[in-house]
């Protein structure tokens, strides 16, 4: 399945969840199981404003965006955050309340059923969603997800606390069971929020991923008995999309030509090792350096002069 249709799998499955918690929200009376249906509100905004943000990334590049719509995506996954933290005050809140005056829980059974049930639809469906974002390598995909399994692990939680104030009698455990789940999805959400961030701010590829490009470039310099030298290597991320920019020196008595195909090769080998990738490669013969590059390396002289 493509994003969109994930996504749009996910608005329906959010309404059903909805409907399902609210059910059991209202034969029990829990407030574990009224903080498990105000998150699954949170998954229904969320997941229609990743299924617009999908939508507005997925469009070409033009005049005013040339580097394309990809970034939209991290917009996605930063409003899913704070909706997150929304939600987890929402439930201290409630929880609170509840802490303080106690309430009899009722038809404990119905309402468990119902939870499994619906917790057992997002289970599912974030496994698969999870895995489709990395095939396409979607930050809004993969913010719904982690969003769905936070759900899960809430309802989890709830049906904990419900069952030990039903074997116990202590029926404060069912509130300090949500605040104990509105923490634990707060620490969720500040993640979410903070990567979309770095993602904004366009933070480096990763690692792992640097190290291949680093490995193709290595591979190429050594195979010209270094002939052929590589720098001012930078890299960003941008959405699903990852950029790389560099230099590549080469003799200068090479041809055009031959400096065009070594670098059409070069492109070609760093699209196969980093995934949805944009390279740009500037020539330059060997031993001269880019107007940019003096200036910069003047300033940091007179930063050390200081």
């Amino acid at each position: 399945m493509t994003p969109s249709t994930l996504l749009r799998v996910s608005v329906a499955v959010a309404v059903l969840t909805i409907a399902l918690k609210t059910m059991a929200w209202w034969v029990t009376g829990s407030v574990g199981m009224l903080s498990d249906a105000l998150e699954s509100f949170v998954n229904l905004a969320g997941a229609v404003f990743a299924l617009a943000m999908v939508t507005i990334a997925r469009r070409p590049a033009d005049d005013e965006h040339p580097y394309g719509h990809h970034k939209a995506e991290l917009f996605s996954s930063g409003f899913e955050g704070i909706l997150i933290i929304g939600a987890s005050v929402a439930i201290l809140w409630a929880a609170l309340s509840r802490l303080i005056h106690p309430q009899q829980l009722e038809q404990i059974g119905w309402g468990s059923a119902l939870l499994v049930l619906s917790s057992v639809c997002n289970g599912v469906l974030a496994w698969y969603m999870l895995r489709a974002a990395r095939v396409h390598h979607s930050a809004a995909l993969e913010g719904d997800a982690r969003h769905l399994f936070t759900d899960v692990w809430t309802s989890a939680g709830v049906l904990v606390g419900m069952g030990g104030a039903l074997l116990t009698g202590w029926q404060w455990l069912d509130p300090v069971v949500a605040i104990l789940v509105a923490l634990n999805i707060l620490r969720e959400g500040g993640s979410m929020l903070w990567e979309s961030s770095q993602g904004l701010m366009d933070e480096a590829l990763p690692q792992e991923q640097l190290q291949r490009v680093q490995a193709v470039l290595d591979e190429h310099s050594t195979a010209r008995n270094s002939a052929v030298r590589f720098d001012s290597l930078i890299s960003r991320r941008a959405g699903s999309r990852n950029f790389v920019d560099l230099h590549m020196h080469v003799p200068a008595e090479w041809t055009l030509g031959r400096a065009a195909q070594l670098r059409t090769d070069v492109e070609a080998a760093l699209m196969r090792v980093v995934p949805n990738l944009r390279a740009t490669i500037e020539i330059l013969p060997l031993g001269q350096a880019t107007v940019f590059e003096t200036v910069e390396s003047l300033n940091e002289q007179e930063t050390r002069g200081k």
